[in-house]
């Protein structure tokens, strides 16, 4: 079935499947409802000029119409592009004129300067509104759900399932490119280790337009099951949902689970019902790990390490390395070990493979590695070797086959379960005209695991103010990636080859804490 397209693969999964599809407020969708209602918004994108290969961008909070489009998209031909609903202007602007999409579908309250992006656009991108509203909305989605159903465009495996952005290590986003079987031969490869199983009630709450969550998305479909979809996080409303719909797995973040514990009055009742956990994309404290086990000991985690080339997951830490004597051992800090059809190598700066339990670059080789970066041939060429996907990240294996993951080599600060590469807030820094040097780095933080420190070195004469700065960058880059604290220097420690040590700039904040990534 990994082999199949996305379409096919869901298909031959719900075939047989009773109940509910999706939930989404007070709308309940059946199977065979929803597939219907993906072959009509397929004929409509058809019947509007729609050809294989065409790309979809879809810029919108969640919805049970976003999962539909995950189906309807490639039903038509097309492929998937999500967008980022916390870019700037700018961000999108790159991203559109990138993947030049034929159509997009825009939801939610979107910022006017964004809507302009669009409306600037209507020669090359048709637009359609997820609910109807905005000056733009000349069709709606219900307009196409009006149309004529066609047949499966019949896209295999090897086909482009949907371009996928990263930030960006060169300050601009990177457009992933994601083949069919890679990402549900890699969802299924999760499904086998124990997640989402047949008829799994699944809550999806985490944003859609990342990887994970349509990992977590594609799961629920393929177990024939139930997906109750909110459209962001609220920690109340996700726990309140969880004990009404009888959740039994979800996708969360660490950082989300704290907040489910925060609840004023939590009650562990409400999560009686849930049996998994799965957990990622940023480090999970383990305080945080202990008060969840101890208020539903009964919920099995599994942590997944991974990253968007990777469609998105390469290792699972399952149940049992939480528990009894693997969490004496203390591997409940690692990341797991790979699932199916995962290769890994630890290896050296010269690409040769490091003694066991070493630390050296994660190597990762598997059908969900991406066909390559959209557009970025010499980038993709970097990254990727011999079939090899070279993470960034450094890591160690043990005696048991656990990957532990000590470091990141590029740049990139995990806060909350945003990926923010320093490059890239330093690209928006060094646009300031009072700022001469610049070092971005990631600091611990109670609540966000990380955030974004910028070390700043002013010009001679320049008055700036931190308030200044995190303004100047909120105009350029999404709020998330912007500094959340501020050091002025008057130098930054420098290598004779001109480089910034970073190292000194993070070691007075991380001195005796360890930097588990997750």
């Amino acid at each position: 079935m990994d082999r199949l397209g996305y379409v096919g693969a869901i298909r031959a999964a719900g075939s047989g499947a009773r109940g509910p599809a999706t939930l989404f407020g007070d709308r309940e969708t059946g199977w065979t409802e929803m597939f219907d209602r993906a072959a009509r918004v397929a004929g409509g994108l058809r019947a509007m000029g729609l050809e294989r290969g065409d790309r979809v961008a879809i810029l919108s909070p969640n919805s049970d119409l976003y999962v539909l489009l995950y189906l309807a998209i490639p039903w038509a031909g097309g492929v998937i592009a999500p967008l980022n609903i916390r870019w700037s202007a700018a961000e999108i602007r790159h991203a559109l004129g990138d993947c030049t999409p034929a159509f997009a579908f825009v939801g939610g309250c979107v910022d006017p300067d964004i809507l302009s992006l669009f409306d600037a656009r209507k020669e090359t991108t048709g637009f359609v509104s997820m609910d109807g509203t905005g000056d733009l909305a000349r069709t709606t989605i219900s307009d196409l759900l009006e149309a004529e159903p066609v047949g499966d465009a019949g896209l295999s495996g090897n086909d482009l399932f949907g371009i996928f952005y990263t930030g960006g290590t060169t300050g601009r986003a990177k457009g992933v490119m994601l083949s069919h079987a890679g990402v549900v031969g890699n969802a299924m490869a999760m499904r086998d280790l124990g997640l989402f199983p047949a008829n799994a009630r699944a809550l999806l709450v985490t944003p859609l337009f990342h990887m994970a969550a349509v990992a977590a998305q594609t799961m629920a479909l393929l177990a024939g099951g139930e997906s109750v979809i909110l459209p962001a996080f609220d920690p109340g409303k996700a726990l309140d949902a969880i004990a009404r719909h009888r959740i039994t797995d979800v996708l969360l973040v660490p950082t989300m689970i704290q907040m489910l514990l925060d609840v004023p009055g939590f009650e562990p009742g409400k999560l009686q019902g849930l049996r998994r956990i799965m957990y990622g994309a940023s480090p999970m404290p383990e305080a945080t790990l202990d008060r969840a086990m101890a208020a539903a000991p009964h919920i099995d985690f599994l942590q997944c390490y991974g990253m968007t080339e990777l469609s998105p997951t390469a290792v699972m830490l399952t149940p049992e390395f939480h528990r009894g004597d693997h969490r004496a051992a203390g591997r409940h800090r690692g990341a797991g070990r790979p699932i199916r059809d995962v290769d890994i190598r630890i290896v050296d700066e010269a690409g040769k493979p490091v003694p066991p339990g070493d630390v050296g670059q994660v190597l990762v080789r598997s059908p969900g590695v991406m066909l390559g970066y959209w557009k970025l041939p010499e980038e993709t060429a970097a990254a990727l070797v011999d079939g090899w996907m070279h993470t960034g990240d450094g890591g160690r294996i043990d005696d048991h086959g656990v990957l532990y993951v000590v470091d990141r080599i590029k740049d990139m600060i995990v806060s909350g379960a945003e990926n923010v590469y320093s490059a890239e807030v330093e690209s928006a820094l060094s646009q300031h005209p009072g700022i001469a040097q610049c070092a971005v780095i990631g600091v611990p933080d109670t609540q966000w695991g990380e955030r974004v420190h910028a070390v700043i070195v002013a010009r001679p004469g320049a008055e700036v103010t931190a308030e200044a700065v995190m303004d100047h960058c909120r105009s350029l880059i999404a709020g998330y990636k912007c500094p959340r604290s501020v050091e002025f220097r008057t130098g930054l420690p420098m290598s004779a080859a001109g480089k910034i040590l970073k190292a000194e700039l993070r070691a007075p904040y991380w001195q005796g804490r360890g930097r588990n990534v997750a």
